[in-house]
This record gives C-alpha cells, sequence and structure tokens, in this order.
C-alpha cells in the first residue's frame, strides 16, 4: 500500500434539505507545514450533493497525476459508494435509477486520475479538520448571491 501524500477533509452541508447548501475542504500535505482551506456555497442543493461536491472539488484541485492520497468524510453516501463498489456498478448501470448521477460521473472521471483511498470519520465528533470543514461548509451555505446548483434536481 502507498502511503498518502495528501489528506484530504471534506463536509457538505444543506440548511433544509433541498435547501441552500454548502461544502468545505481542509487539505494537508503529509510531512509538510502545508495546509489549504477550500468553500463554496449554492442557492438550492441537498447534503448528499455537497459532501460529493467537495470530494471532486478538492481532487480537482491536486495538480499532480496519480498522487497518493486518503479523503476523510463523515459522509457514509460517499465513502460506501467507493469503498463497497456501489459506484462501479452504478457506473456499469450507467447509473439508472441513481441520484447526482452528474457528481457521480464526474467523481468518477476526478478520482480515476490519483491513488484515493477513502476512510469515513463521525461526524460532530470532534475531529478538528472534520469540525472545520463543517464551519466552512455552513458559512459557505450562508453567503450572500449564492450560485445555483446547476445539476441539482428536485
Amino acid at each position: 500500500m502507498i502511503l498518502p501524500k495528501v489528506h484530504v477533509y471534506t463536509d457538505g452541508a444543506a440548511r433544509g434539505n433541498p435547501g441552500p447548501g454548502g461544502y468545505g475542504i481542509v487539505m494537508e500535505w503529509v510531512g509538510k507545514n502545508y495546509r489549504k482551506e477550500f468553500s463554496e456555497g449554492f442557492k438550492l442543493t441537498t447534503n448528499n450533493r455537497m459532501e460529493l461536491l467537495a470530494v471532486i472539488e478538492a481532487l480537482k484541485k491536486l495538480k499532480t497525476p496519480g498522487t497518493p492520497l486518503k479523503v476523510f468524510t463523515d459522509s457514509k453516501y460517499v465513502s460506501d459508494a467507493v469503498n463497497k463498489g456501489w459506484v462501479f456498478n452504478w457506473e456499469k448501470k450507467n447509473f439508472i435509477n441513481r441520484k447526482n448521477t452528474d457528481l457521480w460521473k464526474a467523481f468518477l472521471k476526478e478520482y480515476r486520475k490519483h491513488q484515493v483511498q477513502f476512510q469515513w470519520i463521525k461526524g460532530h465528533n470532534d475531529h478538528p479538520q472534520n469540525e472545520r470543514c463543517d464551519a466552512l461548509a455552513v458559512a459557505a451555505s450562508k453567503e450572500k448571491n449564492l450560485k445555483p446548483d446547476k445539476g441539482y434536481k428536485a
């Protein structure tokens, strides 16, 4: 097993489900004093969309293909879909009767560029980076002039 060079912490939030939402990302380079934070908010979306979008946006930030990384998420929706292989079966069946198809397709495109491991962590459990991601996501959901989530379908 290749040790991750980057630790990525992600969280998504929606005030109402659906409602205004946002995501938060904390990225750390393992063994170096390097940390970046990102967030963005949307007018109308769902928690699951924001959880998944956070991972997609984090993966897009990696400049070097093949980067070994570990994604820490409190979303069973995201971690189980990957770790249990569900998303790959959904893809084989062309995502028929699946929600968030646009994001899952975008996820797979980015996921395949790197060496990604997923680890589920319990949310709201005093994990510093997860708590920070949650704060970023909630704050992003409260910003003025939120963007539309173009892929959201009620």
